[in-house]
């Protein structure tokens, strides 16, 4: 095991900003295996090696609608950015960009244009709207936001806090304009920038599962750590592979499948602007795709959607973001032949550290330890627990979280550890189980009762498109046990036969006593269900 060490490179980032508000040495988690990376590393270079190579360079990098660029292209375009970032827009090292787009080339050459000239890179949501975005340039203290220019109302209604003497210049890409005529006459940037390994090289903010989002920094050495961790390890790209999905490019889990791992590998990558499950069988079936990358609720909903179409090329899908309820792994094997991958991730981790692999899948599991990570289950005082017991999921390897200036970096490192919020129980074999987010845990009668679990029942009835459980409160049980439906298509909501199947399926003082059917349940950006938004409804 190896802790974080001085590095005898000097840092390239003029604007210091991100590197005075990491957490003090003594809050920061053990990261472990890491003396391996020079102590001088470009994410941008570490990413595009194949267009370096002429055997690779031109293999297309990305697909998207009827464009396509291949990894020479993808540099190139790269590399004219960044002349123009540097010479128009004065952006030097450590400087912030906010970045906004669609799921698209542009979209990914921002990024690596970012990390090319030692920037630090802020993508943002395409869903977010103006006050959003203002609370996220705040708090990165950014002066430029580059938008595709379908996105450009909303950054061009921002406001900024007058106090703080900043404003925000917007750049738009894509409509022939200022910026796009200046991609045209650049001279591509010879070199990138010699950044440290452990510079900042991007700020990803939480998606808001729990109310107010954090400011996640990852280093140049953790996008190199996660390619060579769960990237090689468990999804095993190569050139010959095509990945799509629906993730954005902002999210953790869509800039790992999307740009970290297809990249390293020499894949192609199919993008998907505006991300339906027609959309996604349309881009399997046009490009062959061979592995996806989506959410459990996405995976249930391409089910309704496959009559007369081909999805065989598909040879994995990936989940995440959510836990992957057995009913729809066993209905979507059913269904398509195909195996799914449930894992768990994070903002503040970069990727995935647990996780099923291909060639060993336990359905319901959330998986084993990837390779470089190390996980454990343990009590609120850090203790362990037995197998078959249930506690808190912690985590530590190469990446580790790292708030900018946040209080709450204390609650997710202890002793070096990473502890994510989630209950878990591992059993004799070491496979990892989910419970429950640990303010997802419902006391009832004195019973803990784990909604995902009673969630996994309620899925496992053919009317029951999506759900979500919750506890409310009641004098007389403490909590009850309370299900928000989405009922499937062409069926109608029977709160009664729901509650029976229930009890048919697991213990029956789990059953939901309260049933309540919604036209939607309240989701992120990314996809996941905002359970404490379902929470405040009642006061809990």
């Amino acid at each position: 095991m190896t802790e974080r060490s001085p590095t005898n490179v000097d840092a390239s980032h003029v604007d210091t900003f991100c590197a005075d508000r990491l957490p003090p040495p003594e809050q920061w988690p053990v990261l472990t295996d890491i003396e391996h990376y020079p102590e001088q590393l470009n994410a941008a270079d570490y990413l595009l090696i194949h267009a370096k190579d002429p055997a690779t360079a031109n293999l297309p990098a990305f697909h998207c609608g009827d464009v396509t660029w291949s990894y020479a292209q993808l540099d190139d375009h790269v590399r004219r950015w960044a002349t123009v970032l540097t010479n128009d827009h004065d952006i030097v090292a450590g400087n912030r960009i906010l970045i906004r787009g669609f799921n698209s080339p542009s979209m990914a050459a921002a990024i690596l244009a970012a990390f090319h000239i030692g920037a630090v890179a802020v993508p943002t949501m395409p869903l977010l709207r103006a006050a959003e975005l203002e609370t996220l340039a705040d708090r990165s203290a950014s002066t430029l936001l580059l938008t595709d220019h379908r996105l450009a109302d909303e950054a061009k209604a921002m406001t900024t806090d007058p106090s703080s003497g900043r404003s925000v210049d917007v750049v738009t890409w894509g409509d022939g304009g200022v910026f796009d005529r200046a991609i045209e006459v650049a001279t591509p940037s010879e070199a990138a920038t010699p950044t440290r390994a452990d510079e900042v090289a991007m700020l990803l903010f939480t998606s808001g599962t729990t109310g107010v989002p954090k400011a996640a920094c990852h280093l140049h050495r953790d996008i190199a750590a996660i390619c060579e961790t769960v990237g090689t390890h468990t999804y095993g790209l190569s050139t010959n592979d095509v990945v799509t999905g629906t993730p954005p490019l902002a999210f953790a889990y869509g800039f790992g499948a999307f740009m970290a791992f297809p990249l390293r590998a020499g894949a192609a990558t199919v993008l998907i602007e505006r991300p339906s499950p027609t959309a996604l069988i349309d881009a399997i079936e046009t490009h062959r795709a061979t592995v996806t990358f989506t959410a459990p609720t996405a995976y249930r909903a391409l089910l309704g959607h496959l009559d007369g179409r081909d999805i065989s090329s598909v040879r994995y899908g990936a989940s995440a973001g959510e836990t992957l309820p057995s009913a729809t792994w066993q209905q979507f094997k059913d269904a398509t032949g195909i195996d799914l991958l449930d894992g768990i991730g994070s903002t503040e981790m970069l990727h995935v550290f647990l996780s099923n692999h291909p060639t060993n899948i336990r359905p319901g599991a959330t998986g084993v330890d990837v390779p470089g990570y190390e996980n454990r289950v343990v009590n609120d005082d850090g203790t362990g627990v037995e197998p078959g017991h249930i506690g808190h999921l912690e985590v530590r390897g190469p990446t580790g979280c790292l708030y900018l200036d946040d209080e709450r970096q204390q609650t997710y490192v202890r002793d070096g550890w990473n502890r994510t919020g989630d209950l878990y129980e591992v059993d004799e074999d070491g496979w990892f189980w989910y419970k429950s987010r640990a303010d997802d845990l419902i006391v009832t009668s004195g019973y803990n009762v784990a909604g995902p679990e009673v969630e996994n029942a309620l899925l496992s009835h053919p009317d029951v498109g999506e759900c979500a459980v919750i506890g409310i409160p009641d004098e007389e049980r403490g909590q009850l046990i309370k299900a928000f439906v989405v009922v499937a298509a062409d069926t109608t909501g029977d709160a009664a036969a729901l509650q029976n199947h229930v009890k048919e399926k697991i213990a029956p003082y789990k059953y939901p006593r309260h049933i309540e059917f919604v036209d939607a349940l309240p989701k992120t950006g990314t996809g996941k269900i905002q359970r404490f938004r379902l929470r405040e409804q009642h006061g809990s």
